[in-house]
C-alpha cells in the first residue's frame, strides 16, 4: 500500500501507532506500520532510554515521537513550579476532591509517598526543549505536537535534523495555524477520539482538511480500530491513519488491568468528552468520578495544569485501590479512550492488530474496487 505518508516516512503501510508504551511503539513499527511514542509523560532521562529500547527492537526501522505542548496554560513561577501553581488552586477544589475520595473510602496514599506534581516542567518551554534534546539525539523520523501550532524551535529543529513534523488539529482554522507553523503532516483528530479532541466527527473533519492541505499529507484520526475503518479514511482523501485508542486492548499497553476491564464491558457510548481531568476537553471512559464532577452544585474544573494538579495525588491513589479491587476506585477509575472502546472484545498483541487492520482495509479496498468494476 504505498501513498503519501508511506513515501514520507519510508513505511509499508499508512498506518500511525500512537501509545505510551515502549512496547506497543515497537510492534507496530515491526509489523510493518509507524509506532509513535506519547513522550510527555517522561523525564528527558526515562525518555532517553525508551527511545534507546524502541531502537533496539525495530532493527532500523522508522518510528517517531509525540509531544503534548499545550498553547495555552496556567503560568507559574519557574523557581518553583509546582508550589506557586498549588497557590492558585481554589480552597473549593481542594475540599471538593478531598470530600469526594473520603466518599468513595479512597484509602490514603502509602506512608513516605508523595505526589510531587508528576512531570510538569514537561510543559514549560525549558522542559520540553529539554525533551526535544533527547528527542534529536535518537534517529527519529517524525516529531508530532497536540494542543495548538508547534514551538519554533521545535519546527526548526526538526527540519535542520531531517525530521518531519506533525500537529493535530480539530477544526479548518486550526490546520492553517499548523500550515503556516511549517507542520509537515496534519493528522485531523475527529471527536471519536480518545484524549484531547474537538467536536467535528472525523467523517466531516477529514476531506475538509485534505482540501486545505495540499502536498502536506493528512492523517485521519478517530474511530479508526479497523481495516474497513482505514479504507473509509483512505477513500475520504486521507493518506493514512493514526490510531490511539486500539492499542489500548493489547497486551503490550501498560494501561492497569482494572481499566482495561472495564475497557473490554464498555460500549461505545460508555465515553464522555470532559475537563474533570486535564482541564481541557478529553475523552475518556466515563465513571463516578465524572459523575461527581457534573452534579448540581460541583465547582467547574480548573485549566491545565491546575487540573492536573489538584487531582494527581487523587488519581494516584485511585489507580492504587482499584488494583487491589476496592469498590469504591474501581467506580471511580477511568482512562484517555475513544468511542471504539465498544468494540474491544478481548487483548490481543499489538503486531496482530497491526497486521489485521492492514490486511482488512487491503481487502476492503479490492471489494470496493470491484464494485467500481462491476458492470451496470
Amino acid at each position: 500500500m504505498r501513498t503519501a505518508l508511506t513515501d514520507l516516512l519510508g513505511v509499508e503501510a499508512p498506518l500511525v501507532g500512537f501509545n505510551r508504551s515502549p512496547g506497543v511503539v515497537a510492534e507496530v513499527t515491526r509489523a510493518g506500520g509507524f509506532g509513535v511514542l506519547a513522550a510527555t509523560m517522561y523525564t528527558p532521562e526515562q525518555l532517553d532510554a525508551q527511545l534507546t529500547w524502541v531502537e533496539q527492537q525495530v532493527g532500523g526501522r522508522p518510528y517517531g515521537v509525540d509531544l503534548l505542548v499545550p498553547g495555552n496554560v496556567a503560568l507559574g513561577d519557574p523557581a518553583d513550579l509546582l508550589a506557586s501553581l498549588r497557590a492558585q488552586i481554589p480552597d473549593e477544589h481542594v475540599r471538593f476532591v478531598d470530600e469526594l475520595l473520603e466518599r468513595y473510602e479512597i484509602p490514603p496514599a502509602p506512608a513516605g509517598s508523595t505526589h510531587d506534581g508528576g512531570l510538569l516542567a514537561n510543559f514549560d518551554p525549558t522542559g520540553v526543549e529539554a525533551l526535544l534534546d533527547v528527542v534529536f539525539a535518537h534517529p527519529v523520523s517524525l516529531v508530532a505536537n497536540a494542543l495548538g501550532p508547534p514551538p519554533e524551535s521545535l519546527v526548526a529543529r526538526a527540519k535542520a535534523a531531517g525530521v518531519a513534523v506533525a500537529s493535530l488539529v480539530g477544526k479548518p482554522e486550526h490546520a492553517r495555524r499548523q500550515l503556516d507553523a511549517g507542520v509537515d503532516v496534519l493528522v485531523a483528530q475527529g471527536t471519536e477520539a480518545g484524549g484531547h479532541t474537538g467536536t467535528i466527527a472525523t467523517m466531516v473533519l477529514t476531506p475538509e482538511i485534505v482540501d486545505l492541505a495540499g502536498d502536506a499529507p493528512v492523517l485521519a484520526a478517530g474511530g479508526i480500530a479497523s481495516g474497513r475503518q482505514m479504507a473509509a479514511a483512505l477513500a475520504l482523501g486521507a493518506s493514512g491513519v493514526w490510531c490511539g485508542s486500539v492499542w489500548l486492548a493489547s497486551h503490550e499497553d501498560i494501561t492497569p488491568d482494572p481499566v482495561k476491564r472495564k475497557f473490554l464491558a464498555a460500549s461505545s457510548a460508555d465515553t464522555v468528552r470532559s475537563r474533570a481531568r486535564t482541564g481541557k476537553p478529553a475523552r475518556q471512559l466515563r465513571s463516578a468520578w465524572h459523575d461527581e464532577w457534573e452534579r448540581s452544585g460541583s465547582p467547574s474544573p480548573l485549566p491545565m495544569p491546575l487540573q492536573p494538579v489538584l487531582t494527581g495525588e487523587a488519581w494516584d491513589r485511585i489507580d492504587a485501590a482499584a488494583a487491589s479491587g476496592h469498590p469504591g476506585a474501581t467506580a471511580l477509575e477511568s482512562y484517555y479512550i475513544g468511542q471504539v472502546v465498544g468494540g474491544f472484545a478481548e487483548l490481543e498483541p499489538a503486531g496482530d492488530i497491526t497486521r489485521r487492520i492492514v490486511d482488512d482495509c487491503s481487502a476492503r479496498l479490492r471489494d470496493l474496487g470491484a464494485l467500481a468494476d462491476t458492470p451496470r
